[in-house]
């Protein structure tokens, strides 16, 4: 598993004064603009270009990840296959003239990785600011700003996370980044899955329209498809802008592989035309972690364990990997003990590490959301398009069994660990369901506020997917709201639900409080949407409680 260390040189102070921040930020931005698509001289069709941007991810106290791409040659295109051996110099310094070097070594990008290039960087200082950037064949790429992670026994007074899942390139713009990446305070970039879609052209845009195609075209199924679509979602200048400037920790769920995918199929497979799904996934989990500024914990899954001093750990988890297929609904399987979604291996891992835990707050990053939610309540003209976008039969639907609810089991047995062992102030960060909520987590829900809750849970919208207004075709904020008031009156432990918005979180932590600030975008079809806050909630520590806060956390 990740674990941070504890021997790293003294920290640097953090600078807490957002303008600090901003204007660093800005400086940095700056630098994440294509040199002229990677130089300015006449050989610049022929040199090394780095046209995917940069990145960094999962900082420990002394060390981080970074990430790159060279196109050596202009046919050397993501998933080709194509392109000679390249030697990638690499460099991390303290400052963003390069005039301390801190780290440096060469690395060669080839076919093989599809040209990626990673390291893991290790022996840097805790709690520190650094700048770094790649040079091949004369070529240098823009320079990144990234900071790696406090001490173990730190003693921190606040961290900051930006907040998103659901990226889907066909039904907008990527605008999200863009406003995280200018906000200027944020330590982390958290996205919580389907950083990708796997569909074809045209197929998963309920507005009718595609604002910006897919490549390839086809729905992706191969190594070299997975490589081709990741490549093209790193071309949008809002996401590799934020990549820059913000060190990023991630998470997979099912569209990085096919729509409610699980450990032997997806919904979105066929084996008789589609191929054997386990070479299916290995090809997606190989691009992805190529691709991904991402450290694998254990081979082929993203479920480790992060730790920011003695303010929080993040328990990541890989909900994809390991889950028996999906129960169908109305089936008594949903209960059973035979099923899983975590893996025996996984969910004894999540329990010790929180019995373990010594921090304030617990936080796990949860691919699909964990608080229990009776749907059958809903209208008709609101089931329907609801059960289209979970991806789930339109009718007779009362739970989504994709969520942990179709694994109640798993659920019982850990939110049992978290009340037998008195573990408190755990909050569930997740993303899937393309709206935003804030929820208490009870152990049991039928007697709900009576017994109580367990942990709390923030649910982030979707950066660009499909939400309910979308498959409506109605103004947001109209016809929706209907459905709001029928899932907060059937589940009283659900505090708030926008099933319309597009946007992303902003998550506030500090000794006293989690707060998720929720901001929403204009116009996702716009590239130049603004965005606007629209709601908080916070959990105050020991209440395992949500309550509305009634202003953002400046």
């Amino acid at each position: 598993m990740t674990e941070p260390t504890d021997s790293v040189s003294p920290a640097t102070p953090r600078p807490r004064r957002r303008r600090v921040l901003k204007a660093a930020a800005l400086t940095a931005g700056a630098a994440v603009l294509p040199l002229a698509a990677g130089g300015s001289t006449a050989t610049a069709a022929t040199a090394p270009q780095f046209l995917h941007g940069i990145a960094s991810g999962d900082p420990l106290p002394d060390g981080l990840v970074l990430w790159t791409r060279v196109t050596p040659t202009p046919d050397a295109v993501p998933g080709s296959g194509a392109g000679p051996d390249t030697d990638v110099v690499w460099q991390l310094a303290g400052d963003r003239a390069f005039t301390s070097i801190r780290a440096s070594g060469t690395v060669t990008s080839s076919a093989a990785s599809d040209h990626t290039v990673k390291v893991d960087v290790r022996g840097l200082d805790a709690d520190t600011p650094y700048w770094y950037r790649f040079t091949a064949g004369g070529t240098t790429s823009p320079v990144g700003r990234t900071r790696t992670a406090p001490k173990a026994d730190a003693a921190l007074d606040r961290l900051r996370l930006g907040v998103a899942s659901c990226a889907n390139w066909e039904a907008g713009y990527f605008s999200a980044y863009r406003h995280l990446a200018a906000r200027g305070d944020l330590d982390v970039f958290l996205f919580l899955g389907d950083y990708i879609y796997e569909y074809k052209s045209g197929e998963f845009c309920a507005a009718g329209t595609v604002v910006r195609p897919h490549e390839p075209a086809h729905e992706i199924l191969t190594l070299a498809d997975y490589r081709t679509r990741h490549g093209k979602y790193k071309t949008d200048t809002d996401l590799q802008s934020l990549h820059a400037l913000v060190p990023t920790v991630a998470i997979w769920d099912d569209h990085e592989f096919a729509n409610d995918a699980w450990s032997g199929g997806a919904e979105n497979h066929t084996p008789a035309t589609e191929g054997d799904w386990s070479a299916r996934m290995a090809a997606a989990k190989q691009a992805y972690f190529e691709w991904m500024p991402v450290r694998p914990s254990v081979a082929g899954t993203t479920y480790r364990r992060l730790r920011y001093g003695k303010l929080a750990d993040l328990h990541l988890l890989d909900l994809r990997s390991f889950r028996s297929a999906q129960a169908k609904v109305g089936s008594g399987d949903i209960d059973s003990a035979d099923r899983t979604i975590t893996g025996r291996a996984q969910l004894d891992w999540l329990k010790s590490g929180l019995s373990a835990s010594d921090t304030t707050w617990r936080l796990i990053g949860n691919e699909v959301m964990i608080s229990p939610v009776a749907f059958f309540s809903l209208p008709d003209f609101l089931l329907r398009p609801l059960a289209k976008m979970l991806g789930l039969p339109g009718e007779g639907l009362a739970v989504n069994p994709d969520q942990w609810d179709g694994y109640t089991h798993d659920r019982r047995e850990l939110l049992g660990h978290l009340k037998d062992h008195g573990i408190g102030n755990t909050v569930f960060l997740t993303g899937d369901i393309h709206s935003a909520w804030a929820a208490d987590v009870p152990y049991e829900a039928a007697t709900y506020p009576g017994s109580g809750s367990v942990a709390t849970e923030f649910v982030v919208t979707s950066v660009s997917s499909d939400n309910v207004d979308d498959f409506l075709h109605v103004a947001p904020q109209t016809l929706s709201l209907v459905g709001v008031a029928a899932i907060e009156a059937a589940n009283r432990h659900i505090k708030w639900v926008d099933l319309d918005s597009h946007g992303y979180g902003v998550l506030d932590i500090t000794p006293q409080a989690v707060q998720m600030d929720y901001y929403v975008l204009s116009d996702r079809t716009r590239k130049d949407a603004t965005t606007k806050w629209t709601r908080s909630y916070r959990t105050r520590t020991g209440s395992q409680q949500v309550e509305r806060a009634w202003a953002p956390v400046k």
